[in-house]
């Protein structure tokens, strides 16, 4: 009789299920094509990581000549910008001396008509509340009130948020473009360094001729001056013959003009008895207004010459920035075409390679019964 109730070995049964579980760990680790390793090209990888590093380190030398040359560039049209607002400067306060000097408002004949204090010694339009003049809808703003002003800062604040965000957008788009520009500099710079030694010299030129014209301007100031004093003078003595004269024959009830001369000032005159402006004085008005007239033709001119100047600056900076996009789109098609050539005889290489390995290496084909034998065990 057969004995069928022997008792289990426990320590063998957990042996031989310890056992299973470390082959089942096993095979999960080795057939798993995400942690199984087959290999990798690591002499490939460390020569592109040098490339990418000789790369980065030309790019950022590059940057930093850019840079420099800007920098250079923009100290340069800053020097150029400041040059003319100072020239500008100088003409205009030229301009604001001579209208300070010989065209005052007070010398107006019309003076009497355009007095700005003439309201000032009118009647008020209201005195006080109770003025009888003020009717039902005379009601009047007074000074200090300002109803609308939590609206009018609410306004102020949303359009100075506007103003941020469209300065930001802008910014940002300049500096997008600023990266863009940097890549053309290199052509550029010594077509502007050509650039700033003409821009030097036509500078030297329109400085010159401007010491030349404020020279001739302060001679003729100073001449019209000495004349002016002449003048002067002479009326001063002319007018004390003429007072004499009146006092002796009584020119107070002859036609005689000096009489109607005002005590407020040379300017004004006695309506009464004023019979019109001398010869002399009409001659003079007419050489002054003829000097005015020649003044401003000659301004206007130099502005016309300097903005021609700046026109032709402007046209020139055109065609070369259209030169540096012609160059530059050049290199890139050249740059193209050398990575696309690169391209091909890299499928070239590849495609020799692999039938070097099918033809010469790979000679002895598996059968599938060698292919069968793979992944039924982890060892």
């Amino acid at each position: 009789m057969y004995k069928l109730d022997l008792p289990i070995d426990l320590k063998e049964q957990a042996a031989t299920e310890r056992r299973r579980n470390l082959e089942q760990q096993r095979q999960s680790r080795i057939f798993n094509s995400k942690v199984r390793t087959i290999g990798v090209d690591v002499q490939a990888l460390n020569e592109q990581v040098h490339d990418h590093k000789l790369r980065s380190q030309r790019e950022q030398q590059r940057h930093e000549a850019f840079a420099s040359d800007m920098k250079r560039n923009d100290m340069i049209s800053e020097l150029l910008q400041k040059r003319q607002e100072q020239d500008i400067r100088n003409l205009n306060g030229a301009l604001v001396e001579f209208r300070k000097l010989h065209q005052q408002p007070d010398a107006a004949r019309e003076w009497d008509l355009n007095d700005p204090d003439a309201k000032k010694k009118d009647k008020p339009a209201r005195v006080h509340d109770d003025d009888p003049r003020c009717g039902i809808a005379s009601i009047q703003k007074f000074d200090g009130e300002d109803l609308n002003s939590e609206a009018r800062q609410k306004l102020m604040k949303e359009q100075m948020r506007e103003w941020t965000k469209k300065q930001k957008a802008e910014r940002n788009l300049q500096n997008k473009r600023q990266s863009e520009a940097d890549r053309l500099y290199d052509l550029h710079r010594r077509e502007m360094d050509q650039r700033a030694m003409e821009l030097n010299k036509a500078e030297e030129d329109c400085r010159r001729a401007i010491n030349e014209s404020v020279r001739d301007y302060n001679k003729a100031l100073a001449d019209e001056q000495r004349e002016k004093e002449r003048l002067k003078a002479q009326q001063e003595l002319d007018d004390n013959f003429t007072e004499i004269v009146n006092n002796v024959n009584g020119d107070m009830l002859m036609e005689n003009p000096d009489v109607a001369q005002s005590a407020f000032g040379p300017h004004r005159v006695i309506t009464d008895r004023w019979k019109g402006m001398s010869p002399e004085e009409q001659e003079e008005i007419r050489r002054m207004q003829d000097y005015q007239k020649q003044e401003k033709k000659r301004i206007l001119e130099e502005e016309a010459e300097r903005n021609k100047e700046w026109d032709q600056q402007r046209l020139t900076d055109a065609r070369a920035g259209i030169l540096m996009d012609r160059e530059q789109e050049r290199l890139r098609k050249a740059l193209e075409k050398g990575q696309a050539e690169e391209n091909r005889r890299m499928s070239a290489e590849q495609k020799s390679h692999q039938e070097y390995l099918n033809n010469e290496v790979f000679t002895n084909r598996p059968t599938a019964q060698y292919f069968q034998q793979f992944n039924t065990s982890s060892r």
